[in-house]
């Protein structure tokens, strides 16, 4: 069975790609196929002109995703996580981005937890922290309003808009409205045609 058939899609740097659609339309596989995590049966991906691999040091450092639930370390504290994060990454200054990030995503009177111990809204605090405490000029993600406030989401368009405005390309699969209209210069309806949209 074919979930999708006949895609294609190019992101630039300084854009924001919204994948909408029905449930089951195909958003999150394309982004699974985007990523590494599925092959496709047919076609290519290519990220900065190389050939996707999960497996590939450039892509890696390139690339930053929150698709899916993630699976944390069970033994490692939210800190411990962005702090391995950051250094596995080379952040300069690990200690000071991990600080910055978890401010951010106010985390901080949770940053001595286990993941297991967090909410639902903190466990995606957590996973978006992830992204953004590593290097990366491509951000994909998977719904990543699930499980957010409204104060969540507010927060969540204004750093995807400033990634956006500091020049990487991002693409998400949503339903959430604000999102599609205050972040997105292109939405993708799977299975209809492509619109362009005005910037933020």
């Amino acid at each position: 069975m074919k979930i999708v058939d006949d895609f294609s899609l190019e992101v630039r740097a300084g854009e924001a790609i919204a994948l909408t659609g029905r449930n089951g339309a195909g958003k999150s596989t394309i982004l699974r196929c985007i990523v590494g995590a599925d092959r496709p049966t047919d076609g290519t991906i290519e990220v900065n002109g190389i050939p996707m691999s999960e497996t590939n040091a450039d892509i890696r450092r390139t690339l930053a995703t929150v698709i899916d639930d993630m699976d944390f370390f069970p033994d490692l504290s939210v800190v411990e996580h962005l702090d391995l994060l950051a250094r596995a990454h080379g952040i300069p200054d690990p200690d000071d981005a991990v600080d910055e990030v978890l401010n951010e995503v106010q985390l901080v009177p949770q940053a001595g937890q286990l993941p297991g111990t967090l909410s639902s809204g903190q466990r995606r605090r957590l996973a978006l922290a992830t992204a953004f405490v590593r290097p990366r000029t491509l951000l994909v993600l998977d719904e990543p309003e699930q499980r957010l406030d409204v104060e969540g989401v507010e927060w969540l368009a204004q750093r995807l808009i400033a990634e956006r405005e500091r020049g990487l390309a991002i693409i998400m699969a949503t339903h959430e409205p604000i999102l599609v209209e205050r972040v997105a210069t292109r939405i993708v309806r799977v299975g209809e045609p492509e619109v362009e949209v005005a910037s933020a």
